[in-house]
């Protein structure tokens, strides 16, 4: 008798929301969506940082970061941002470290192309070259974050040993 009165009280529930979803405009709709993925998001990076799987949570928060558009970043460019930071790490011109970060005069040609993003054996105009630049520079100038002044200026080198190489 329990599952039957169980059953139709769901079949009651299910058809108002229904009802009421159907008279909903789209766009509350997705608005409501969006808030429901933000919360969950972070209560999901919430639960594994307090669980102590901190590797786990950095898709969760990032992907938090890109629903909320935290200034204008998107998931996107924040791996874009990622491997550009790792490139220059592996190549020993960016350390978190201020302290013991090295001062490197100029960059190979090789790694212009890596930080820029451009394949290597292909011939560049310049306007290619810039617009590799821009694309890049929109995302970390200093404007946008002082933190990010010391990738600025390496980007800058970088696309100055492009242009040069071209001439």
């Amino acid at each position: 008798m329990n599952i039957i009165i169980y059953t139709v009280l769901i079949l009651v529930i299910l058809y108002l929301l229904l009802r009421y979803i159907s008279n909903i405009s789209s766009k509350k709709i997705s608005r409501g969506l969006r808030l429901l993925f933000l919360i969950g998001l972070i209560f999901l990076a919430v639960l594994f940082a307090i669980g102590g799987k901190f590797l786990l949570t950095l898709p969760f928060t990032l992907a938090s970061l890109a629903l909320i558009k935290l200034k204008g970043l998107s998931l996107f460019q924040l791996i874009g941002l990622f491997r550009l930071l790792q490139t220059l790490r592996r190549n020993g011109r960016f350390s978190f470290n201020q302290s013991s970060a090295k001062n490197f005069s100029s960059l190979s040609v090789s790694e212009s192309y890596k930080i820029l993003n451009l394949a290597e054996g292909k011939k560049y105009t310049k306007e290619e070259i810039n617009k590799a630049y821009l694309k890049i520079q929109k995302r970390i100038h200093p404007d946008v974050s002082p933190e990010t002044s010391r990738l600025s200026s390496i980007v800058n080198e970088a696309r100055d040993v492009l242009l040069n190489e071209i001439k």
